[in-house]
């Protein structure tokens, strides 16, 4: 009689992997897996995804609710497209695929690379994969560390978002230019100072000017809503 299966996919797409250009969405992803599922009659219990988290790290919110409910045997298979969505330590990802879920029951399959626990003879293509895949995510990097420094180097700025007063150039991110909507903050705070206000002051003088926050003014810009829980007030650390 044919084992059932609960089936738990992982999907897990990182900035490294758009900036490689791979085609491994989460939406693609999921549908691969889930048409995979249906055509070996098994159960789909729940998707588990991570978008925009490096695989580098296996602290990650999906993938730590997959744990969870492979520990509390909800799940006893868990399906990835390749061992690269698992991850890319190849030390961390050997302890879940030889150890962590087998121990909890739980079968792993990673559908492009042909990798099946319940088979007794892929353990040294686990490994391979595992070291391949850790060696990638190093070698990325370094590319991306050299690329930084590069530009650094040449006196572009390599910073995620402008400083305050400051704006990215349309035609070149990498070229800060005076933003007109906050150089007259930084002027401002700059005028308190002068004349003998401490930062708490100042940043009490804000609040009570109801002068957006530096965060709230990368939000504006970005037109698009503060989600993330930050404080939305000046304080003598802004």
């Amino acid at each position: 009689m044919q084992e059932q299966y609960s089936v738990g996919i992982y999907a897990r797409l990182s900035r490294d992997d758009e900036r490689a250009g791979e085609s491994v969405s989460i939406e693609n992803q999921k549908e691969m897996l889930a048409r995979y599922v249906r055509e070996q009659g098994w159960t789909l219990y729940d998707y588990y995804c991570d978008d925009g988290v490096s695989g580098t790290t296996f602290d990650r919110p999906g993938f730590n609710r997959l744990v969870q409910d492979a520990t509390d045997h909800k799940i006893n298979l868990v399906l990835t497209k390749d061992l690269s969505r698992l991850g890319r330590d190849y030390i961390e990802a050997g302890k879940y695929t030889d150890f962590i879920f087998p121990s909890l029951g739980c079968r792993f399959i990673a559908l492009n690379d042909g990798v099946d626990t319940i088979r007794k003879n892929n353990e040294m293509l686990v490994i391979l994969k595992n070291v391949m895949n850790d060696l990638y995510a190093r070698d990325t990097s370094n590319k991306i560390k050299a690329v930084k420094l590069s530009t650094f180097k040449a006196g572009k700025y390599v910073g995620c978002y402008a400083p305050l007063g400051y704006r990215k150039s349309a035609a070149d991110k990498h070229i800060l230019e005076i933003d007109p909507v906050t150089a007259p903050v930084v002027r401002h705070i700059f005028d308190l100072r002068l004349q003998g206000n401490g930062f708490r002051k100042i940043a009490l003088i804000l609040n009570a000017e109801k002068v957006p926050a530096p965060r709230t003014f990368y939000y504006m810009a970005e037109g698009r809503e503060n989600h993330r829980g930050e404080t939305p007030f000046w304080n003598d650390v802004t």
